[in-house]
């Protein structure tokens, strides 16, 4: 049984939309159960509607839900201890559940996550991992957005925590990772780049495969299957592809409903394009995972719909039962034995 805390009052539309997610995701994973933190008075009208969601859960009643736009500062003053989003993550402190999935306020779940559940021995910088759609399937990209800038150490802590998750979500044995550039020659790109290249080339990971410099039009392809850059970047990058696949979705649409002959040819065509708008649909691959804490952490689209919430926490699920952390702390552990100078006549 894979136990997932949920903050019911995170995102745009909160429990209306969270709950009715979390019932799609127990329809399709029944050993799945829930511990929810929410406002009751806001939350019980919602759950009589799934009496068999309301079996596999618990309710905790909470004094307050931050809000969307809220100063993570503030957040975690106001919120500590004694609101939705802070009592969702500490259930996987105390481990009442092994993943916490919020749609609330990005920098706010991030601030309460790090200063609950702490980060991992040997790893400054946590980071939130999005899985991006390619013509070959998945790929993951990180950070899209947990902290800006990021030197050479970090960028390589990034692509161990992301070849875990790959091999986690996507069971591959040996990921292939890339470093996002501006050209996939070695004399490219900022220092910080080019030194975290280097840090990869020369660790010689067993668990994961280092392909050199990606271009952006690589994240499309699905030429590695984790990209890493730092925050800034994998933000901008995040948001452009969410913006063009909105763009084309509008473009086909109005031009599906130009003209007659346009209409009856949608018609003979509708099955390519219910395809394509599947491929376009940003709640199937909705969940950004934080990486580098002592628990898993799952961020879902404050927008999104019921099929979104479902898809997060699916992605949570997917982490906690294939042992997600075990396999960064893992991977860390190797990485940092390797690092260790060789022990003296005297030391020994």
């Amino acid at each position: 049984m894979i136990r997932i805390s949920i903050d019911l009052m995170g995102g745009d539309f909160g429990p209306q939309v969270v709950i009715p997610g979390a019932a799609k995701a127990l329809d399709r994973h029944p050993d799945i159960s829930f511990v929810f933190y929410g406002i009751k008075e806001q939350c019980d009208p919602v759950l009589a509607r799934f009496p068999k969601l309301r079996e596999k859960s618990v309710f905790h009643d909470c004094e307050l839900a931050v809000s969307m736009d809220e100063k993570p500062s503030q957040a975690l003053r106001r919120g500590r201890y004694i609101s939705t989003m802070w009592r969702s993550i500490e259930a996987v402190k105390t481990g009442d559940a092994d993943v916490a999935v919020s749609a609330g306020n990005t920098g706010a779940l991030m601030a309460m996550a790090k200063f609950c559940l702490r980060t991992m021995a040997n790893i400054e910088r946590p980071a939130i991992a999005a899985i991006w759609p390619t013509l070959k399937g998945e790929s993951i990209v990180l950070d899209v957005g947990a902290t800006i800038g990021a030197d050479a150490q970090q960028l390589m802590d990034f692509a161990l925590m992301g070849g875990a998750m790959a091999r986690a979500l996507f069971e591959i044995e040996r990921p292939t990772i890339g470093l996002l550039n501006v050209g996939v020659e070695e004399v490219k790109g900022q220092e910080e780049v080019k030194e975290a290249g280097r840090l990869l080339r020369e660790a010689n990971i067993d668990s994961l495969e280092y392909s050199g410099f990606v271009e952006g039009n690589d994240l499309g392809k699905g030429t590695v299957d984790v990209v890493v850059t730092e925050g800034f970047s994998g933000n901008i990058a995040l948001k452009t592809a969410e913006g063009t696949a909105k763009q084309i979705a509008e473009y086909l649409r109005a031009a599906m409903s130009r003209t007659l002959l346009a209409r009856i040819g949608y018609l003979f065509a509708k099955s390519a394009f219910d395809m394509l708008r599947e491929k376009l649909d940003p709640s199937k691959v909705n969940g950004g995972v934080f990486l580098g804490l002592n628990g898993i952490v799952i961020k879902s689209h404050g927008g999104a719909n019921a099929e979104g919430i479902a898809a997060a926490i699916e992605v949570g699920y997917d982490m906690a039962k294939n042992g997600l952390n075990q396999k960064i702390e893992n991977d860390l552990k190797k990485y940092h034995a390797k690092r260790l100078p060789p022990m003296g006549p005297e030391a020994a």
